[in-house]
């Protein structure tokens, strides 16, 4: 079983009230804003109503963020951004009325009912959604700070399943260097994400 993800950081949360701390905001916006519009799409959304929904959470986000801090039984970040997600969606598909939004029809009693999936099931999605964000997001950090063959040895053995004998060939590196180039990668990206 795994562990649960690591917990937005709380000192990019307790930036967030500061609208313009913009380094706060992208770093927040990269990794939730994805996430948030995956999820849309899986429950049956548009994409064009998905990125309606992600303007409409950080909207959201930015008007209450510090009366959420300021309560003693705040929670996780996460959790309350699922809740306002989920509020926000709800609230997404009851205005637009009988304008169609969903995928293959427009039956806005069955939109709901997809929205009210149970708390759990959507809490393990976004729990995952958010995992896969934090990788994509400390991916590309550790990226730019590896030489590239040091790069392609982790991404061709770990994601794209490749074996270090092929990578080696193919890099023309030895096996050796294709392992700690993994383990050098793997180290940083577990680095960055603790840092998260």
């Amino acid at each position: 079983m795994h562990s649960s993800p690591p917990e937005t950081r709380a000192s990019l949360i307790l930036r967030l009230p500061d609208a313009a701390d913009v380094a706060a905001w992208d770093e927040v916006v990269a990794i939730y804003a994805p996430l948030i519009r995956r999820l849309a799409v899986a429950q049956g959304m548009q994409p064009a109503d998905a990125d309606d929904l992600v303007q409409e959470v950080f909207s959201a986000i930015a008007r209450s963020v510090s009366g959420w801090l300021d309560r003693a039984d705040r929670g996780g970040f996460r959790a309350w951004l699922l809740t306002i997600a989920r509020n926000a969606a709800v609230n997404l598909l009851t205005r637009r009325g009988t304008q169609s939004l969903a995928v293959g029809g427009d039956d806005e009693a069955q939109m709901l009912a997809d929205v009210a999936t149970p708390e759990s099931e959507v809490s393990s999605q976004f729990d995952l959604e958010y995992r896969r964000e934090v990788f994509r997001w400390a991916a590309v950090q550790v990226q730019q700070q590896v030489a590239e063959t040091t790069w392609s040895a982790f991404w061709l053995t770990h994601v794209d399943g490749q074996t270090v004998a092929d990578v080696a060939q193919r890099l023309k590196v030895s096996v050796g260097t294709v392992y700690v180039s993994r383990s050098r990668v793997m180290n940083r990206l577990k680095e960055v994400v603790k840092q998260y």
